[in-house]
Protein backbone atom coordinates (compact mmCIF):
# COMPACT_ATOMS: atom_id res chain seq x y z
CA UNK A 1 0.00 0.00 0.00
CA UNK A 2 1.33 3.45 -0.89
CA UNK A 3 0.77 6.21 1.66
CA UNK A 4 0.57 9.57 -0.10
CA UNK A 5 1.98 12.55 1.73
CA UNK A 6 0.46 16.03 1.19
CA UNK A 7 3.25 16.81 -1.24
CA UNK A 8 2.30 13.82 -3.39
CA UNK A 9 -1.44 14.48 -3.32
CA UNK A 10 -1.48 16.94 -6.21
CA UNK A 11 -1.27 14.34 -9.02
CA UNK A 12 -4.26 12.48 -7.51
CA UNK A 13 -6.31 15.68 -7.28
CA UNK A 14 -5.62 16.37 -10.92
CA UNK A 15 -6.58 12.87 -12.06
CA UNK A 16 -9.61 12.89 -14.41
CA UNK A 17 -12.99 11.62 -13.15
CA UNK A 18 -14.68 8.78 -14.96
CA UNK A 19 -18.08 10.37 -14.16
CA UNK A 20 -18.77 13.88 -12.85
CA UNK A 21 -22.40 15.00 -12.78
CA UNK A 22 -22.95 18.41 -11.20
CA UNK A 23 -26.32 19.92 -10.30
CA UNK A 24 -28.22 16.65 -10.09
CA UNK A 25 -32.02 17.12 -9.89
CA UNK A 26 -33.74 16.56 -6.54
CA UNK A 27 -37.02 16.99 -4.70
CA UNK A 28 -37.62 18.04 -1.11
CA UNK A 29 -40.25 16.80 1.36
CA UNK A 30 -41.45 17.84 4.81
CA UNK A 31 -38.45 16.29 6.57
CA UNK A 32 -38.41 13.72 9.35
CA UNK A 33 -41.12 15.29 11.51
CA UNK A 34 -44.09 14.84 9.22
CA UNK A 35 -46.37 14.61 12.28
CA UNK A 36 -44.38 16.63 14.83
CA UNK A 37 -41.10 18.44 15.42
CA UNK A 38 -40.07 18.38 19.08
CA UNK A 39 -37.24 20.40 20.60
CA UNK A 40 -35.69 19.32 23.89
CA UNK A 41 -33.44 21.39 26.17
CA UNK A 42 -31.26 18.77 27.89
CA UNK A 43 -29.06 19.48 30.91
CA UNK A 44 -25.33 19.21 30.31
CA UNK A 45 -25.14 16.65 33.14
CA UNK A 46 -28.03 14.46 31.95
CA UNK A 47 -26.97 10.97 30.81
CA UNK A 48 -30.44 9.43 30.63
CA UNK A 49 -33.08 11.39 28.77
CA UNK A 50 -32.00 10.60 25.20
CA UNK A 51 -32.39 6.88 25.83
CA UNK A 52 -35.75 7.42 27.55
CA UNK A 53 -37.08 9.52 24.67
CA UNK A 54 -35.81 7.06 22.06
CA UNK A 55 -37.87 4.43 23.84
CA UNK A 56 -40.97 6.57 24.38
CA UNK A 57 -41.33 8.35 21.04
CA UNK A 58 -42.73 6.78 17.86
CA UNK A 59 -40.13 5.25 15.56
CA UNK A 60 -41.15 7.42 12.60
CA UNK A 61 -42.80 10.71 11.64
CA UNK A 62 -41.87 12.48 14.91
CA UNK A 63 -38.55 14.34 14.88
CA UNK A 64 -36.65 15.09 18.09
CA UNK A 65 -33.96 17.78 18.15
CA UNK A 66 -31.90 18.36 21.28
CA UNK A 67 -29.63 21.10 22.58
CA UNK A 68 -27.51 20.88 25.73
CA UNK A 69 -28.10 23.48 28.43
CA UNK A 70 -25.29 24.28 30.87
CA UNK A 71 -25.94 22.95 34.38
CA UNK A 72 -23.84 22.23 37.45
CA UNK A 73 -23.39 18.68 38.67
CA UNK A 74 -24.56 19.48 42.21
CA UNK A 75 -28.31 20.00 42.51
CA UNK A 76 -28.93 23.08 44.66
CA UNK A 77 -31.59 25.83 44.45
CA UNK A 78 -28.94 28.40 43.48
CA UNK A 79 -27.52 26.21 40.72
CA UNK A 80 -30.99 25.42 39.43
CA UNK A 81 -31.94 29.10 39.25
CA UNK A 82 -28.81 29.90 37.22
CA UNK A 83 -30.16 27.78 34.38
CA UNK A 84 -32.80 30.40 33.58
CA UNK A 85 -30.16 32.57 31.93
CA UNK A 86 -29.05 29.64 29.77
CA UNK A 87 -32.45 28.96 28.21
CA UNK A 88 -32.55 31.52 25.34
CA UNK A 89 -29.03 30.71 24.15
CA UNK A 90 -29.73 26.98 24.28
CA UNK A 91 -32.95 27.37 22.29
CA UNK A 92 -30.85 29.23 19.73
CA UNK A 93 -28.73 26.11 19.24
CA UNK A 94 -31.70 24.12 17.93
CA UNK A 95 -31.96 23.71 14.13
CA UNK A 96 -34.10 25.92 11.92
CA UNK A 97 -37.25 23.83 11.73
CA UNK A 98 -40.83 24.74 12.59
CA UNK A 99 -41.18 23.36 16.11
CA UNK A 100 -44.49 22.16 17.50
CA UNK A 101 -43.29 21.91 21.11
CA UNK A 102 -40.19 22.79 23.13
CA UNK A 103 -39.52 20.82 26.32
CA UNK A 104 -37.33 22.07 29.17
CA UNK A 105 -35.95 18.89 30.69
CA UNK A 106 -35.37 19.54 34.39
CA UNK A 107 -37.96 18.85 37.07
CA UNK A 108 -36.48 20.66 40.06
CA UNK A 109 -35.29 23.47 37.80
CA UNK A 110 -38.84 23.92 36.51
CA UNK A 111 -40.08 24.51 40.05
CA UNK A 112 -37.23 26.82 41.07
CA UNK A 113 -37.31 28.90 37.88
CA UNK A 114 -41.07 28.67 37.45
CA UNK A 115 -43.15 27.16 34.66
CA UNK A 116 -44.28 30.52 33.28
CA UNK A 117 -40.77 31.98 33.38
CA UNK A 118 -39.40 29.03 31.41
CA UNK A 119 -42.04 29.61 28.73
CA UNK A 120 -41.18 33.32 28.64
CA UNK A 121 -37.49 32.59 28.14
CA UNK A 122 -38.19 30.12 25.32
CA UNK A 123 -40.51 32.65 23.68
CA UNK A 124 -37.68 35.19 23.58
CA UNK A 125 -36.29 33.07 20.75
CA UNK A 126 -39.34 31.16 19.45
CA UNK A 127 -42.43 33.31 20.07
CA UNK A 128 -45.69 31.42 20.30
CA UNK A 129 -44.28 27.88 20.33
CA UNK A 130 -45.86 25.46 22.81
CA UNK A 131 -43.63 24.88 25.85
CA UNK A 132 -43.71 22.26 28.58
CA UNK A 133 -41.50 20.83 31.29
CA UNK A 134 -41.63 17.83 33.66
CA UNK A 135 -43.73 19.65 36.27
CA UNK A 136 -46.35 20.85 33.80
CA UNK A 137 -46.28 17.41 32.17
CA UNK A 138 -46.66 15.57 35.49
CA UNK A 139 -49.69 17.66 36.44
CA UNK A 140 -51.29 17.00 33.05
CA UNK A 141 -50.47 13.29 33.36
CA UNK A 142 -51.99 12.92 36.81
CA UNK A 143 -55.13 14.73 35.69
CA UNK A 144 -55.41 12.48 32.63
CA UNK A 145 -54.94 9.38 34.80
CA UNK A 146 -57.44 10.59 37.38
CA UNK A 147 -54.79 10.23 40.10
CA UNK A 148 -55.36 12.33 43.21
CA UNK A 149 -52.87 11.16 45.84
CA UNK A 150 -49.33 10.67 44.65
CA UNK A 151 -46.27 8.85 45.98
CA UNK A 152 -43.21 10.94 45.09
CA UNK A 153 -39.82 9.28 44.53
CA UNK A 154 -36.74 11.46 44.01
CA UNK A 155 -32.94 11.18 44.12
CA UNK A 156 -32.57 14.57 45.83
CA UNK A 157 -31.36 15.74 49.22
CA UNK A 158 -33.92 16.78 51.89
CA UNK A 159 -33.77 20.51 51.09
CA UNK A 160 -34.82 19.91 47.48
CA UNK A 161 -37.24 17.11 48.39
CA UNK A 162 -39.41 19.10 50.75
CA UNK A 163 -39.31 22.18 48.55
CA UNK A 164 -40.38 20.03 45.59
CA UNK A 165 -43.20 18.42 47.55
CA UNK A 166 -44.47 21.78 48.81
CA UNK A 167 -44.32 23.31 45.34
CA UNK A 168 -46.20 20.40 43.79
CA UNK A 169 -48.83 20.52 46.50
CA UNK A 170 -49.29 24.25 45.91
CA UNK A 171 -50.01 23.32 42.29
CA UNK A 172 -52.80 21.00 43.43
CA UNK A 173 -51.02 17.62 43.66
CA UNK A 174 -51.60 15.84 46.97
CA UNK A 175 -48.43 14.00 48.06
CA UNK A 176 -48.93 11.93 51.25
CA UNK A 177 -46.06 9.52 50.44
CA UNK A 178 -42.46 10.42 49.61
CA UNK A 179 -39.08 8.70 49.38
CA UNK A 180 -35.60 9.64 48.19
CA UNK A 181 -32.21 8.13 47.35
CA UNK A 182 -30.47 11.22 48.84
CA UNK A 183 -27.89 11.60 46.07
CA UNK A 184 -26.86 15.18 45.14
CA UNK A 185 -24.47 14.26 42.30
CA UNK A 186 -26.30 14.10 38.96
CA UNK A 187 -23.59 11.85 37.50
CA UNK A 188 -24.26 9.25 40.21
CA UNK A 189 -28.04 9.62 39.89
CA UNK A 190 -27.74 8.55 36.26
CA UNK A 191 -26.10 5.30 37.44
CA UNK A 192 -28.85 4.28 39.88
CA UNK A 193 -30.02 0.94 38.55
CA UNK A 194 -33.50 0.28 37.23
CA UNK A 195 -33.77 -2.55 39.77
CA UNK A 196 -33.15 -0.08 42.61
CA UNK A 197 -35.75 2.27 41.20
CA UNK A 198 -38.26 -0.56 40.80
CA UNK A 199 -37.81 -1.63 44.44
CA UNK A 200 -38.35 1.94 45.61
CA UNK A 201 -41.45 2.39 43.44
CA UNK A 202 -42.99 -0.81 44.78
CA UNK A 203 -42.15 0.10 48.38
CA UNK A 204 -43.63 3.59 48.19
CA UNK A 205 -46.47 2.76 45.82
CA UNK A 206 -47.75 -0.10 47.97
CA UNK A 207 -48.98 2.41 50.54
CA UNK A 208 -52.76 2.66 50.71
CA UNK A 209 -52.27 6.44 51.00
CA UNK A 210 -51.49 6.85 47.29
CA UNK A 211 -53.13 5.90 44.01
CA UNK A 212 -50.19 6.62 41.65
CA UNK A 213 -46.40 7.08 41.66
CA UNK A 214 -44.39 9.96 40.19
CA UNK A 215 -40.61 9.53 39.88
CA UNK A 216 -38.97 12.93 39.74
CA UNK A 217 -35.67 13.63 37.93
CA UNK A 218 -34.76 13.34 34.26
CA UNK A 219 -31.58 11.44 35.19
CA UNK A 220 -33.44 8.44 36.65
CA UNK A 221 -34.02 5.49 34.29
CA UNK A 222 -37.74 4.76 34.53
CA UNK A 223 -39.48 4.81 31.13
CA UNK A 224 -38.41 1.30 30.11
CA UNK A 225 -39.81 -0.31 33.27
CA UNK A 226 -43.09 1.57 33.69
CA UNK A 227 -45.43 -0.91 32.01
CA UNK A 228 -43.98 -3.97 33.78
CA UNK A 229 -43.86 -2.37 37.23
CA UNK A 230 -47.41 -1.05 36.85
CA UNK A 231 -48.60 -4.64 36.47
CA UNK A 232 -46.86 -5.64 39.70
CA UNK A 233 -48.01 -2.56 41.59
CA UNK A 234 -51.53 -2.29 40.24
CA UNK A 235 -51.29 1.50 40.08
CA UNK A 236 -50.22 3.96 37.37
CA UNK A 237 -46.61 5.13 37.29
CA UNK A 238 -44.96 7.98 35.46
CA UNK A 239 -41.70 9.90 35.69
CA UNK A 240 -40.18 13.19 34.62
CA UNK A 241 -39.05 11.82 31.24
CA UNK A 242 -42.05 9.53 30.73
CA UNK A 243 -44.58 12.29 31.42
CA UNK A 244 -42.60 14.89 29.45
CA UNK A 245 -42.43 12.72 26.33
CA UNK A 246 -46.17 11.98 26.58
CA UNK A 247 -47.09 15.63 27.10
CA UNK A 248 -44.91 16.85 24.23
CA UNK A 249 -46.56 14.35 21.90
CA UNK A 250 -50.05 15.32 23.03
CA UNK A 251 -49.34 19.06 22.73
CA UNK A 252 -48.04 18.40 19.21
CA UNK A 253 -51.33 16.67 18.34
CA UNK A 254 -50.02 13.10 18.40
CA UNK A 255 -52.86 11.27 20.17
CA UNK A 256 -52.31 7.63 19.26
CA UNK A 257 -52.54 5.03 22.01
CA UNK A 258 -49.18 3.39 22.85
CA UNK A 259 -50.09 0.76 25.48
CA UNK A 260 -46.62 -0.80 25.62
CA UNK A 261 -45.47 2.35 27.43
CA UNK A 262 -47.91 2.02 30.33
CA UNK A 263 -51.29 3.37 31.35
CA UNK A 264 -50.53 7.01 30.56
CA UNK A 265 -49.57 6.36 26.95
CA UNK A 266 -52.47 3.90 26.58
CA UNK A 267 -55.06 6.61 27.14
CA UNK A 268 -57.36 7.06 24.16
CA UNK A 269 -57.20 10.16 21.99
CA UNK A 270 -60.35 11.41 23.71
CA UNK A 271 -58.35 12.02 26.89
CA UNK A 272 -56.62 15.27 25.99
CA UNK A 273 -53.94 16.79 28.27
Amino acid sequence: MTIHSPSSAAPLAAAPLAVNKEGLPFEIDEGIGTLANLGLLVLRTDQTIEDEFRFALPSSDVALYEARLYSDVEITPANLMKMSDEIPGTVGLLPDVEFDVIGFACTSGSLVIGEERITERVHEVLPGVKVTNPVTAARAAMEALGARRIALLTPYMPEINHSLRLSLMELGIDIPVMGSFHEPDDNRVARITSASIERAILELGSSQECDAVFVSCTSLRVARIVAEVEIRLGKPITSSNHALAWHMLRLAGYDRSMPDLGRLFALSDRRKP
